[in-house]
């Protein structure tokens, strides 16, 4: 069974127990993937890859924390929880995430092997070590520890 057709599973699961947050998650997902399905130019009836479902829960998940900073920079709580809940449902579909601890050594590893010394050549570095953590790690996380290092 792919993430995909999990997902819709959910979906009946949700209606069931009446879980108005989940449900409101996982229709917003399956719309997001619809969408990624006409941009691709293929039929509603085909299913995403796992790789392509990924891809749409990370931006959707990214989009959450963003609207979550706006709301609370302007103070407004009461729009920001439901999007935290809806975060937290996301997340639940996501491989967990290297921590900053476990990408320093791996930042190090590159660093000694392309020979970078200083500031200017950080975006190289960057560029080696998400290349070899495709999806593993955030690049957020990444740039931290790179910027860390000098």
């Amino acid at each position: 069974m792919t993430l995909h057709e999990s997902i819709k599973g959910e979906l009946k699961e949700a209606l069931k127990a009446k879980d108005a947050v989940r449900l409101r998650t996982v229709r917003g997902l399956l719309t997001a993937f619809m969408n990624e399905l006409v941009a691709t130019k293929r039929t509603p009836q085909d299913m995403l890859t796992d790789d392509e479902v990924l891809t749409v829960i990370k931006r959707s998940a990214k989009q959450r924390k963003e609207s979550i900073t706006q709301y609370e920079a302007a103070g407004r709580t009461d729009l920001s929880e439901p999007e935290k809940e809806e975060l937290a449902i996301l997340e639940a579909y996501l491989p967990k995430l290297m921590s900053q601890e476990e990408i320093k050594p791996i930042v190090e590893a590159k660093k000694a092997e392309l020979g970078v010394e200083d500031k200017s050549k950080m975006g190289v570095l960057v560029g080696a070590v998400m290349k070899e953590l495709a999806g593993k790690a955030d690049g957020a996380d990444v740039k931290a520890v790179v910027e860390a290092s000098f």
